[in-house]
């Protein structure tokens, strides 16, 4: 049945219109108990996160994405590049050194450039940058042999690999032998939609040969990971944790169907137990914690808060730990300084977001108004306003628009890591801001997690489990309908 030109099954509509109806419940809720806002701020920011409900126009503000932060005039090449529009001349300076480390090529130790050595002797890559290309998400393998940017993560029951670690490291200095070879292939899945349309979504299958340690357990885990775009996180870290924990239903006690929850992990500075809302398990509390986590596993780097000089090396690789390492007296006795950490953190904590672009045309608009019909929203949340919060520089009481609730939410076996993880299922609500343009920067697709999802429309169709009800909705639609949503989706 149909009903003004939109697919309408019944029940769907009206939970759709429930689910807007209870995020905006739980989002006035939060607001009134944060504490960092006055009485009226309280009000104000009640109403601006409210969800839409008149489609015919955009919301006030709806194209500044990051709030004041955005970049409104941008070129595409570049458009993942730009600051914060709101640092000051010297935070711009800090932010110029930050992208410098960022970028920066490490060395195998003993070398004469002190400052860059102690690489590996393990390790996925010798910078940021090689993984976060141009800012964006990570390069994909493309099925003949070049694994792009991918890493393969390892679990052995509940935890790392006793001889590989955490995470397979598929090159070494010289010296020592890389861990292993990674060769992903796929085979093709159809899924045919309402109207008949044949849609061949892509299943990658993984490879590990050349093993230089011993062999893998049966039991071991393959955990296939891309690195996710770095749009935006100092903005996500402002975002309260009542406004979070309002739209958390892990019960499920609304009855629909959404059980998202927050994930809580060790902050390594001080042991304690705090929300995640970094990566794709949500397994990082903060921009320098993330930063520092892949300097130790992806690049073999020492922190002071992973001050393993051989990185992610286990007991059982001997020769590794016992290599030459880079850390110095002057750089406290780790091979990434505080104050460089720092730096990275502040480059990673202020790359903002594009402006959005068409929010006025009317095929936008339809495909948004689709977007929240279908029940999407009742994951991506739209709008948030961050913290009012003196140490939050230019983050600080910002009126938002990341798509995300920044929860875990099991998202079917489709998408699943093997293994028995409690976390198999579940991932973090990706944020969208910036996913449109990422084709155009990139020159790629590559979304979701493993980058099997080569378009929009193959990312929505993976959806499984709390998200079945909204693909299916997507997968009812019309054509002209699909391309409207995927046309708002671009528009982000």
């Amino acid at each position: 049945m149909r009903e003004n030109g939109l697919p309408v099954v019944r029940c769907l509509l009206a939970s759709a219109i429930l689910v807007a109806s209870a995020i905006g419940f739980a989002m006035a809720k939060s607001s009134a108990q944060r504490d960092d806002l006055s009485a009226s701020d309280r009000q104000r920011v009640a109403s601006v996160t409210r969800p839409a409900e008149d489609f015919s126009k955009p919301e006030r503000f709806e194209a500044m994405a990051a709030g004041a932060a955005t970049v409104r005039d941008f070129s595409i090449k570049a458009a993942f590049d730009a600051p914060s529009a709101s640092l000051s001349f010297e935070q711009r300076g800090d932010f110029n050194l930050g992208e410098a480390l960022f970028a920066k090529l490490w060395v195998s130790s003993p070398a004469s450039t002190k400052a860059s050595d102690g690489l590996g002797p393990l390790f996925n890559a010798r910078a940021c940058s090689s993984c976060h290309i141009g800012n964006g998400r990570g390069r994909a393998p493309d099925g003949t042999g070049d694994a792009g940017s991918l890493v393969l993560g390892l679990r052995s029951g509940h935890g790392p690999y006793e001889i590989y670690g955490a995470q397979l490291q598929t090159r070494a200095v010289q010296g020592h032998a890389a861990e292993a070879e990674v060769t992903v292939s796929y085979e093709d899945v159809p899924v045919r939609l309402d109207d008949g349309t044949l849609v061949m979504l892509r299943k990658p299958n993984y490879d590990v040969g050349g093993l230089a340690y011993g062999a893998l357990g049966p039991d071991t885990s393959l955990l296939p990971r891309l690195a996710p775009p770095l749009l935006g996180l100092g903005l996500v870290e402002q975002i309260a944790l009542s406004d979070l924990e309002a739209l958390s239903d892990p019960d499920d006690r609304d009855g629909d169907g959404i059980s998202g929850r927050l994930n809580r992990v060790r902050d390594p500075h001080d042991g304690s137990l705090v929300a995640g809302r970094f990566g794709w398990k949500a397994s990082q509390p903060s921009v320098r914690v993330q930063s520092a986590a892949a300097f130790n596993v992806d690049i073999g780097l020492s922190t002071t808060l992973f001050p393993q000089h051989a990185g992610d090396c286990t007991p059982a690789q001997r020769a590794c730990l016992a290599a030459p390492h880079g850390a110095q007296a002057q750089s406290d006795d780790v091979e990434v300084s505080d104050a460089a950490l720092d730096l990275v953190a502040f480059y990673s904590a202020h790359i903002t977001v594009p402006a959005r672009r068409d929010v006025n045309d009317p095929q936008v608009l339809k495909g948004k108004e689709l977007f929240y019909r279908a029940g999407c929203v009742s994951c991506h949340q739209p709008k948030f306003v961050t913290l009012r919060d003196p140490d939050g520089g230019p983050n600080s009481f910002q009126l938002i628009w990341p798509y995300s609730d920044f929860l875990l939410h099991d998202m079917g076996e489709g998408l699943a890591d093997p293994g028995s993880d409690p976390l198999a299922r579940e991932w973090r609500t990706p944020p969208l801001w910036g996913i449109g343009l990422t084709q155009a920067v990139l020159k790629h697709g590559a979304y979701l997690h493993d980058g099997r999802a080569r378009s929009l429309t193959e990312a929505v169709l993976w959806h499984g489990g709390e998200a079945a009800a909204a693909r299916d909705a997507f997968a009812a639609m019309h054509a002209d309908e699909r391309r409207a949503l995927v046309r708002f989706l671009k528009s982000l």
